[in-house]
């Protein structure tokens, strides 16, 4: 029996201790160092993994051909990840419980002519055909495994030998060989580590499905997702039908994109057109309502921003923001307070991204702005009419990029007003929309509500 010892692990970064602290010498963090039984790997753990030794190359020797990415079947999915999935790479996929992981992988597992291992340690493989049966899809390409323990796992992958392992979740896997639980800090890195080495030795590659906090945060220590070569975030809120598709790291491609899904009866469902699947509920002819277009990676939107302002009746004035960051609305009503002369300090503002979804680009700002002046002065603003454009400390309204696919897109919807930025170099292709540039605020407020 190999030696056992004790240590000291940090929840946070994953950092080992050799005794209790009261805070984390590497990342400063309090009472986070929790304590795990060790035990020294044994040689049955690691049979699966003998083979070739690889031999140093100089670059111009390596063969790129087996590096192209290999499509999924989810158009969305791909997009996210730069054009598909690259051979031999370590994903990691996160998001809330019941937001729909475990679906979207399941219907990219089971796509016809694939043959990719899915392994659950949360649920029954009854289970899982009950889920597949309910979303309609059922193919034989996919196989199906009810384990925990990794070591049982990777001997069925080199059995089966897969173009594509799927480990749902990361967090109830357990390497034998360790006597502490799985979900543990020690746990959770042997575990990342030997499907690190699987997909590296063989080329094949690993997706994982990972918990996230109360936070938001991806549960486990943050080396964890410095071990994988993609880390995607899965979002939404769960009472509305869209969900989103982010990419926090990704080693292959590009972070900036957004993949935007449906959830239905047949699962999850790839939208074509976001822009006008947001806006069909909308009610044109009321205050406190503005289009901004937004840009998420290379694919515009157009979002419905809904604000409502009124006097604060329980004297301390309320600042409630859904889908949009708080600390950059204060910054916008201190900016129409100071350089417009609204009284806003004493009134409550909501503010409202329509279809659950989550907006960071600063060219929502514009919108924002009028949307709020709409509410407070209870006119509403023009039909069809669209903003995009940053807003500076001093009022100033500042160009943001992409300015020209912004402009089509709101022509391709019908809009015929759109307001941006003087100083954008954008032209529009056509007369049919009306493109008015502003330079400071006050001509907004002048433009829209005399």
């Amino acid at each position: 029996m190999a030696s056992i010892k004790k240590a000291w692990f940090c929840k946070s970064c994953g950092s080992q201790h050799p005794q209790w602290l009261g805070q984390c010498k590497s990342c400063n963090d309090w009472n986070t160092l929790t304590e795990e039984v060790l035990e020294k790997e044994t040689k049955e753990s690691t049979s699966w993994s003998s083979g070739a030794i690889n031999t140093p190359l100089q670059i111009s020797q390596i063969d790129r051909h087996d590096e192209e990415r290999n499509a999924t079947g989810d158009l969305e999915f791909d997009r996210v990840l730069g054009g598909g999935i690259v051979p031999g790479s370590l994903c990691l996929l996160g998001g809330e419980p019941g937001i729909g992981k475990s679906t979207l992988l399941l219907q990219i597992a089971i796509k016809k002519g694939r043959n990719v291992l899915y392994v659950s340690g949360e649920e029954s493989v009854q289970q899982i055909k009950m889920r597949a049966e309910r979303i309609g899809i059922e193919d034989d390409g996919c196989h199906v495994l009810a384990e925990v323990s990794t070591v049982k796992i990777l001997e069925a992958a080199e059995k089966i030998s897969p173009d594509l392992l799927i480990i749902d979740s990361i967090q109830t896997s357990y390497a034998p060989h360790l006597d502490s639980s799985a979900g543990s800090v020690s746990q959770i890195k042997e575990a990342a580590s030997e499907f690190l080495r699987y997909s590296k030795s063989r080329h094949v590659p690993v997706i994982l499905v990972g918990h996230i906090t109360k936070d938001g945060n991806l549960a486990g220590p943050k080396i964890l997702e410095h071990m994988v070569d993609v880390v995607l975030q899965f979002e939404g809120d769960r009472h509305h039908l869209y969900r989103m598709l982010r990419s926090l790291k990704n080693r292959f491609g590009s972070t900036q994109e957004l993949g935007i899904y449906q959830m239905n009866n047949q699962g999850l469902q790839g939208v074509t057109n976001p822009s006008g699947v947001l806006l069909n509920q909308r009610e044109e002819g009321r205050s406190g309502s503005a289009i901004g277009v937004p840009c998420e990676g290379t694919q515009p939107l157009l979002v419905e921003v809904q604000a409502l302002v009124s006097p604060a009746v329980y004297g301390t004035p309320q600042r409630s923001c859904t889908g949009f960051d708080t600390r950059r609305l204060n910054m916008l009503l201190a900016v129409l307070e100071k350089r417009c002369g609204f009284r806003l300090g004493a009134k409550d503002v909501f503010l409202n991204i329509t279809g659950g979804i989550r907006i960071e680009d600063p060219a929502l700002d514009l919108a924002v702005c009028a949307a709020i002046l709409s509410s407070n002065s209870d006119i509403p603003i023009p039909a069809r009419t669209a903003f995009a454009a940053e807003v500076g400390l001093s009022g100033e309204i500042r160009p943001v990029n992409r300015m020209e696919q912004r402009i089509n897109e709101a022509k391709k919807l019908g809009f015929e007003t759109f307001f941006y930025a003087e100083l954008s170099d954008a032209k529009s292709s056509s007369s049919s929309i009306d493109c008015v540039t502003i330079k400071i605020m006050e001509q907004l407020v002048a433009s829209l509500f005399g």
